[in-house]
């Protein structure tokens, strides 16, 4: 089994190696940001990508809703220092296969590998528990009211890039990218600039 770990952090990286050390049936692959881990998906084909929520170019919806653009069949897991269940819900409703918190018992990452591969779903219990109970919040979040495009250009938006900038950094055209902001503003109620980076801050999307 290939298992491309995308993740700007080596120690986390290094981990997931750890994971498999003893199971020489397991060829860990590892991409330090969204561009090098698209490359390395079209590359080398892994039966599972684990997918950092927050990565240093893109987010880890863009890179995933990317793959899965070029692969419908590909098999994601998300890990994340977010515990927000409406980050949970927004993977689940991508169709990705896991998702594990970065504070989670490692063996629980292996699993959520391993069931991806089966071509299983797995959300650890902990966070799944917490999704269940938090519909409510779930629905009102600016997150799942956005598709992973909007949320990429909301977040080069809140880092200060201006809309040329962020045309250039996705590959879109200017009128695409303005044409969305308007969009953004009046589907989460933003008067402004201002309160489009507000709601970035509010939901941990900035960074």
């Amino acid at each position: 089994m290939r298992v491309l770990i995308v993740d700007d952090h080596p120690v986390v990286v290094t981990g997931c190696r750890a994971l498999f050390t003893s199971d020489p049936s397991v060829e860990i692959l590892e991409a330090f940001n969204a561009k090098e881990g698209h490359r390395a998906y079209l590359q080398k084909h892994p039966d599972v990508t684990v997918v950092d929520v927050r990565l240093p170019d893109l987010t880890g919806f863009e890179l995933s809703r990317r793959i899965r653009k070029d692969d419908p069949a590909a098999k994601i897991v998300m890990l994340s220092v977010s515990e927000d269940p409406a980050y949970v819900a927004r993977a689940v409703e991508m169709g990705v296969q896991g998702y594990v918190s970065k504070s989670d018992d490692p063996r629980l990452l292996a699993k959520a590998i391993w069931k991806a591969a089966a071509g299983e779903r797995f959300v650890s219990p902990r966070l799944a528990k917490a999704t269940t109970f938090a519909s409510a919040a779930i629905k009102a979040s600016p997150l799942t009211q956005m598709s992973p495009r909007e949320l990429e250009i909301l977040r080069l938006l809140a880092r200060g890039e201006r809309i040329s900038e962020v045309a250039a950094e996705l590959g879109i055209s200017y009128k695409t990218v303005a044409n969305t902001t308007s969009m953004l503003k009046s589907k989460l109620g933003a008067k402004n600039h201002s309160d489009l980076v507000r709601i970035s801050v509010e939901i941990d999307l900035h960074r």
